[in-house]
């Protein structure tokens, strides 16, 4: 884990998120704990718990994007799951156990990736020799039969033939050669037989890496095919990369990391809880949180990589709780997440920094799109202050979506000029307060249409 100062991890998440200073702050903290955790030595780092995290607030407020980044500041797996999907263990659908795999996948895809930038370079060599025996393929020298005359001659045709692969290396780290062709073996990886596992659990459960035996079964089969140069390298460079890469290291490393810094991000968990107003929550809503709660508290789940614990797993639970408050979900879970967090609804000024101020600013966004194009587009303040003050309009009069309703008024926005772009003769267009009003005001006043379309 990067480490990062509170004060430096808000910094961060300040120059892509606009506002919600106290959810930053929050994660902030947690985040910082798991380093002071891991500092720590002898049984008190197995006892210090993460400190779980419930966010709440409307849609488009930031949740989902400051866990996000959080995790990629900071370099943890990360997985974001919708509550919504998963069901009570009997019940058709997906069992909680399988968010802990997913990430276990995301963890290993990560290492995976960082091992090979580190074999890069020896599996780079290795392909290139490789393209040369392609390139330059010479018979077998003959051995000596012992004659001084025949030994001399063993050796000259050693050396010529070490020249010949040196031009030829030569012209291959030009470029000279990109475009030639050569034929290399590809490998198919089998999709093996189709089996079906009538059974409650899932497979993985049964300690059985299914997908490992079927391929151990029916081995991936190579298939000879004609490409150029530039493409045949980077086939090599990653069979030979595959090849460079300790898989039992990468399986450890990542187990290890999902233990010590993965991030779960629990959406839409309102919608799990009971329906407030004295409704109780029905069997499988309540199911759900109960097969959650073990996840949360600590337990081992069984990967096709090895067996984890979730003890130290950091959770970011995160709802709307628009129709139900953190109180109705069961007390044991609401035990598991101490801090709760209230992110505020964006303000006017809040749209008008999302649009203009973050490394991500839509605005950015747009003029670089259209730039691909070789148009080169300009928004007045006038027009950005107009646009954020539509914004908010719209979020109070229908559904409050937050910042993602900038999305949508931007796209009606210019929907005319993405799609003349090709065709413009002016490169140079300005979008000011009028054209704003002109594409936008008869959509907003009339209340009916402005639900339909932004």
């Amino acid at each position: 884990m990067i480490n990062l100062t509170p004060r430096q991890i808000v910094e961060e998440l300040d120059r892509y998120i606009i506002g919600q200073k106290e959810a930053k702050r929050s994660v902030a903290i947690a985040v910082r704990n798991r380093w002071r955790r891991q500092q720590l030595s002898g049984e008190l780092r197995n006892e210090v718990a993460p400190k779980n995290i419930i966010m709440i607030g409307p849609t488009g407020v930031g949740k989902t994007e400051i866990a996000r980044r959080l995790a990629h500041l900071v370099k943890a797996p990360f997985l974001k799951v919708e509550a919504t999907k998963y069901t009570e263990v009997g019940y058709h659908g997906r069992d909680v156990e399988s968010m802990i795999r997913d990430l276990v996948e995301i963890s290993v895809n990560m290492v995976k990736q960082e091992q090979t930038k580190q074999v890069q370079d020896a599996a780079s060599l290795e392909a290139e020799e490789k393209l040369l025996d392609l390139l330059l393929p010479l018979p077998p020298i003959p051995h000596s039969s012992g004659g001084e005359a025949e030994d001399i001659q063993y050796e000259e045709e050693k050396k010529r033939r070490a020249k010949s692969r040196d031009r030829m290396r030569q012209k291959l780290r030009a470029g000279e050669l990109e475009k030639s062709t050569v034929e290399i073996n590809v490998e198919e990886k089998s999709n093996g037989p189709v089996m079906e596992i009538f059974t409650g659990g899932n497979p993985e459960q049964m300690g059985m890496d299914i997908q490992n035996i079927f391929e151990k079964m029916v081995p991936g089969r190579s298939q000879l095919k004609k490409m150029s140069v530039e493409d045949a390298r980077k086939i090599l460079v990653q069979q030979q990369s595959e090849k460079l890469i300790d898989r039992e290291k990468v399986s450890t490393e990542a187990l290890s990391r999902v233990q010590d810094t993965g991030i779960v991000f629990i959406d839409e968990i309102d919608k799990i809880a009971g329906g407030g107003a004295g409704k109780s929550p029905d069997v499988s809503r309540a199911g759900v949180q109960r097969d959650l709660l073990p996840i949360v508290e600590g337990s081992t789940v069984v990967t096709r990589y090895g067996i984890v614990k979730t003890d130290h797993i950091l959770f970011i639970a995160a709802g709307a709780f628009s129709f139900s408050k953190p109180s109705d979900l069961i007390p044991e879970l609401q035990g598991r997440f101490p801090i709760r967090v209230e992110l505020q609804s964006l303000s006017q000024q809040d749209l008008l920094k999302i649009l203009t101020e973050p490394r991500n600013a839509l605005l950015k966004q747009y003029s670089a799109l259209l730039n691909t194009e070789n148009i080169n587009i300009h928004f007045t303040d006038d027009a950005t202050v107009e646009i954020a003050k539509i914004c908010e309009k719209v979020n109070k009069n229908t559904q409050n979506i937050g910042a993602r309703r900038l999305h949508t008024i931007m796209e009606t926005l210019l929907e005319e000029i993405s799609f003349s772009a090709p065709d413009f003769k002016e490169k140079k267009v300005t979008i000011d307060k009028e054209t704003v009003c002109e594409k936008l005001n008869k959509i907003v006043q009339d209340e009916d249409l402005s639900r339909y379309i932004l």
